[in-house]
């Protein structure tokens, strides 16, 4: 009678999850698609970080005309590339500057999205039993509440600024990948090497960092990588709405003006450059995260 296979030190040692965190980042480079997202992405993030030095005017400057009046909806030209607002603003700085904020809020935001699903979905899938019942309660009340009507009252209510949009997001985008990395979580903890982990007298927390977490971080990625584009398209809606930060310049917010003024069809120079904006910089973030799956899941993997 056959016995079974004792368990050997590495894999009751697990792996390390800078490691797998490491090895998710690689495989990004072997997809054509990740990479034309990734380079999207590096020049946002290189307008985004350059863009106070790059900018050829304050972007609530005023621009006047040689005649000393206000220069407004002037069509692009040499003196201003993409044209100006109504009140006689550059587009083009306007623009560049909507870079910082539209990056700022979707990795702030995600980074803190991810987190909270991640400590919910991994606490309440490892631990299982009235732990997994308070948390998924809590979770199911978060699931009830709308999110387009909660976050025009919470801004509305808590001001107007770029630290309560964050905020108002992370609210409400954390229950949705409790869940998925909860999942996740599940299938992980009756694996073999947990099992012998256990056995072995491994503590919860090494469990949890050395076998759980590295095992789920193709989850945890792809999650984030989608609540950066929820987080950018939330802001640009609320900017959009009227509850921007009136302290600093979004794509959401041009698009607000441009509409409120009565120029959203007229002046396209003004319109145009932080709708294809927004495209790009989603549509980068869909082909990373769909290159991660692919490259990580076998069953999507292109023959």
């Amino acid at each position: 009678m056959n016995q079974p296979s004792s368990p050997d030190a590495a894999a009751i040692r697990g792996r390390s999850l800078l490691g797998a965190m490491g090895q998710s980042l690689r495989l990004l480079t072997t997809d054509s698609f990740a990479v034309v997202g990734l380079a999207v992405l590096l020049l946002f993030v290189v307008i985004a970080i350059s863009a106070p030095w790059i900018a050829p005017y304050e972007p609530f400057k005023a621009m006047m005309t040689e005649s000393g009046r206000l220069n407004r909806l002037a069509p692009p030209s040499s003196a201003h590339l993409l044209g100006t607002t109504s009140f006689g603003n550059d587009v083009l700085s306007q623009f560049l500057h909507g870079f910082r904020v539209a990056l700022l809020v979707g990795l702030v935001a995600a980074v803190a999205v991810g987190l909270i699903s991640t400590i919910f979905g991994v606490v309440s899938g490892y631990f299982g039993g009235y732990v997994d019942d308070v948390l998924m309660r809590i979770t199911d009340v978060a699931l009830s509440i709308p999110t387009l009507p909660f976050s025009i009252v919470a801004v509305a209510l808590l001001g107007p600024s770029v630290e309560n949009i964050i905020l108002v997001i992370t609210i409400l985008f954390w229950r949705n990948g409790a869940r998925i990395i909860r999942s996740a979580v599940l299938t992980e903890r009756e694996r073999v090497y947990v099992k012998w982990a256990r056995a072995a007298g491994a503590s919860h927390l090494h469990i949890i960092m050395r076998h759980i977490l590295p095992n789920i971080v193709r989850v945890i990625f792809l999650w984030v990588t989608m609540s950066v584009a929820f987080a950018v398209l939330t802001e640009a809606s609320l900017s959009f709405l009227g509850l921007g930060d009136p302290t600093v310049i979004s794509w959401g917010q041009m698009l607000n003006t441009a509409f409120s003024s009565g120029n959203l069809r007229t002046a396209w120079w003004w319109v145009i450059p932080p709708s294809l904006a927004l495209v790009l910089l989603v549509s980068s973030l869909y082909l990373i995260g769909r290159a991660y799956e692919e490259q990580t899941n076998p069953r999507l993997r292109r023959r």
